[in-house]
């Protein structure tokens, strides 16, 4: 019972079931001896492996994080004046909300679009949308997220043709698509083709960027989506970077080298409002990805093992009852990735359980994060919480539990096995429930939910209301694209691109030809539906 490599096994189950981490009331030196601590192997400096302090030597001292806001609603018209908006108040960067249809390789007039045009996201049908969603802003000036993942390869195609429209050279494009399909099969379940080939649309980005569009984000690796579906602080990490990890080895199977493409990584988690445990938790995986980067995979170029990620608060953590307590909510989210050492952030506004934000809640959310960045001293020397005996042990444990969980995925097959096995889908929606089970017994407390219960609902306050008429517009405008643009070159272009699909070449030079004909996004994806397939979920509950 005592053997000491049966315990061992133990441990390693232990760590490896994704629970989350649970801390102990007091912690001392102790406790990082436990874990064989070493200073210079396991903290360093920043800006040198294995980037624990962060990334860059200098950190916020140096150069502020990119403080980001998520828009897009209506009608490309609409958004643009959002973003010009936002622009205008201090926002560097751009995040990217797509509608629904979208999202799903839909025209705003196909039957299955009714009633979802803009209601959550900005529609874009062809490269037309896109050249209004950007008028006036000048591309080599903001840095785009483009939240896209299966029709990521579009997008990316409308946004080159568009680069070119300005006459900008592509080697000074920047931004990024998240085009982290595995994601949503787990989680979001924005998905159009099946796993294989939607790899494959993946890593032809991957390739396409790497030579084309040096300062380009080709990927966009989200466990923002794995936490927000339910999933454990710990399966966040092990989940997002599994997927990554998937990437990389598809990307090195195409013929890829490692350090051509690695530096171009980009990650994208939640903020939750424990403030030490996330903090800890950005740590954790920048030390992880980098010893993965460098041991399993052989990079050699340091630039390649820096974990770049940006941070969005935690928007499941909103609540509808008492919604100003959001506005601590995130301050906390935001105070949690700073500490944490992020390169972007996402700050959600206090009425996003009611309703879109409106003018006045977003800028109080950008706000947050500019007081934050002048006011509170947090960006005055790197890595403050450094040396903490709670935060280093927080830091290793999360770093020990994710890896293990890692090991149980492979033990599984792979990433992309342990989605069609439904393996995953379980693991999160048994965290979901056991959370939830926790909150209606008041043993997860949430104030204003299920402690501190206000007896009435106060007074309400303006929210944004959805202006009709959007799908009507987006529908005339489709049926005069149509009729207006040259529809035997459009068709053309449209069989190159089936060529090109049912091939082993790459398709993003084709795309980017195809989308100059104003084809939509609606006839692309179904001429690739053609090709690839459409995929259906398991049943897995």
């Amino acid at each position: 019972m005592f053997d000491k490599d049966k315990i061992e096994e133990i441990r390693q189950a232990r760590q490896a079931s994704g629970g989350d981490v649970e801390p102990r009331s007091l912690y001392t030196p102790a406790d990082l001896a436990e874990t064989g601590f070493d200073y210079l192997r396991d903290l360093g400096v920043p800006g040198q492996y294995p980037f624990t302090r962060g990334i860059h030597p200098a950190m916020y001292r140096e150069r502020l994080w990119t403080m980001r806001q998520y828009a897009g609603f209506g009608s490309a018209q609409e958004t643009n004046e959002r973003f010009r908006y936002m622009l205008e108040r201090g926002m560097v960067g751009i995040n990217v909300a797509f509608d629904l249809p979208t999202q799903h390789g839909y025209d705003s007039d196909h039957p299955r679009a009714r009633g979802e045009v803009g209601r959550v996201g900005v529609p874009v049908n062809s490269l037309r949308d896109l050249e209004v969603l950007f008028d006036g802003i000048p591309l080599g000036q903001v840095s785009p997220a483009n939240a896209i993942n299966a029709p990521a390869a579009v997008i990316l195609a409308m946004y080159v043709a568009l680069a070119e429209r300005q006459a900008l050279p592509l080697e000074r494009l920047s931004g990024s698509t998240q085009n982290d399909i595995l994601k949503e099969f787990i989680a979001r379940g924005t998905y159009i083709f099946p796993p294989a080939p939607s790899l494959r649309l993946v890593t032809d980005v991957i390739e396409y960027c790497a030579g084309a569009l040096p300062r380009w984000n080709f990927i966009n690796v989200c466990g923002y989506h794995m936490r927000e579906a339910g999933s454990t602080l710990v399966q966040e990490v092990a989940f997002a970077l599994a997927d990554a990890c998937t990437y990389v080895q598809a990307a090195v199977d195409r013929g890829l080298a490692v350090d051509n493409f690695a530096p171009r990584f980009a990650f994208n988690f939640t903020a939750g409002t424990d403030i030490f445990r996330e903090a800890a938790k950005f740590r954790a995986m920048r030390r992880l990805w980098a010893r993965l980067m460098r041991e399993r995979f052989g990079a050699r170029k340091p630039d390649s093992w820096k974990f770049r990620t940006g941070a969005g608060s935690g928007a499941s953590q909103l609540t509808a009852q008492q919604p100003e307590n959001n506005i601590v909510r995130v301050t906390l989210n935001s105070l949690a990735a700073i500490l944490g050492g992020v390169q972007s952030l996402h700050t959600a506004a206090y009425d996003e359980a009611l309703a879109l934000p409106t003018e006045k809640s977003v800028s109080l959310a950008l706000r947050t994060q500019q007081v934050l960045a002048y006011e509170a001293g947090v960006t005055e020397t790197v890595d403050p919480l450094a040396g903490s005996y709670y935060v280093e042990s927080l830091t290793g444990e999360i770093e020990a539990r994710a890896a293990a969980l890692m090991g149980q995925i492979e033990r599984e097959g792979g990433m992309v096995r342990a989605i069609d096995s439904g393996w995953v889908h379980t693991q999160i929606a048994e965290a979901a429930w056991a959370y939830q089970q926790r909150v209606e017994a008041g043993a997860e407390v949430v104030v204003g939910v299920n402690r501190f219960v206000e007896p009435a609902p106060p007074p309400g306050f303006a929210l944004h209301r959805h202006a009709e008429g959007f799908e009507a517009e987006q529908t005339a405008a489709l049926k005069s694209l149509r009729e207006t643009r040259d529809s035997a070159r459009v068709r053309r272009a449209l069989e190159e691109l089936r060529s090109a699909a049912a091939s082993t070449t790459n398709v993003l030079p084709v795309l980017v030809e195809t989308v100059k004909t104003y084809a939509t996004m609606g006839e692309i994806c179904g001429v690739l539906r053609e090709v690839f397939g459409e995929y259906r979920a398991p049943q897995v509950y």
